[in-house]
Order: C-alpha cells, then sequence, then structure tokens
C-alpha cells in the first residue's frame, strides 16, 4: 500500500506595521507564505504549486493576498537597509560603542535584572 498526498506548510516572514485596508488601524501585519509539496509516506517531496503569500491584519483578522513580488519588497523594506557592520555584544543599535553609564533608549539599561520571587 502506498500513501501519498500533500502537506501545506505555512511560514511567518515578518510582521509589519502598516495601515489595514479593511479596518483602517494601524497595526502590525503578519506576513506569510503558504507552500503545498506532494508527500509519500508522509515526506513532503517537492512543491505541487506556487507559494501563496498574504498579509493578515492582527487588529480585525482581515487577510489579504499579495504577490511575490509585493511581498519581497515589504521583506526588504522591513529589513531596512543593512549596516556596514554587526554591532556587537559591547555596541548599541546604531553601531556605536556604549558607554557603561551612558543613557540609551532602554529605561533599564545599566540595572542589574531583579527576580521578583527572590527576596
Amino acid at each position: 500500500m502506498i500513501i501519498f498526498g500533500t502537506s501545506s506548510k505555512l511560514v511567518q516572514l515578518a510582521m509589519l506595521n502598516l495601515l489595514c485596508g479593511f479596518c483602517g488601524n494601524p497595526a502590525a501585519h503578519a506576513l506569510r507564505k503558504r507552500v503545498t509539496k506532494f508527500s509519500l509516506f508522509f515526506i513532503p517531496l517537492f512543491p505541487i504549486a506556487p507559494a501563496k503569500h498574504s498579509l493578515q491584519c492582527t487588529f480585525c483578522g482581515a487577510q489579504s493576498e499579495v504577490s511575490k513580488e509585493s511581498a519581497e519588497q515589504m521583506l526588504v523594506q522591513a529589513q531596512g537597509p543593512a549596516p556596514a557592520g554587526q554591532p556587537g555584544p559591547e555596541q548599541g543599535m546604531g553601531g556605536v560603542p556604549q558607554q557603561p553609564g551612558a543613557q540609551s533608549g532602554n529605561p533599564f539599561a545599566g540595572r542589574q535584572p531583579q527576580n521578583p520571587y527572590q527576596s
């Protein structure tokens, strides 16, 4: 007996802050890609249909399909320009080294984490 069929995988590519076309609220939108593959004995082998890209609003739940080109463009815009050097653990978000007492955007910078359940 040969067991075959299809399997579908949904991959979230990015979370984008956009203005929803359905509810009109500025909200996060999940950019997702669905790939359908032929499966033999529950092992996905090869895609049988082109990947479908979609955006879903986290506020109202409305979902819309987008083309592959526009999905790739949104993904590039979400990642932003790539910095020349990746910031290390001693560097801040802008790639500039932070002084131990320097003021940063994080209100908890320089503090030791505290466990509220320890006395």
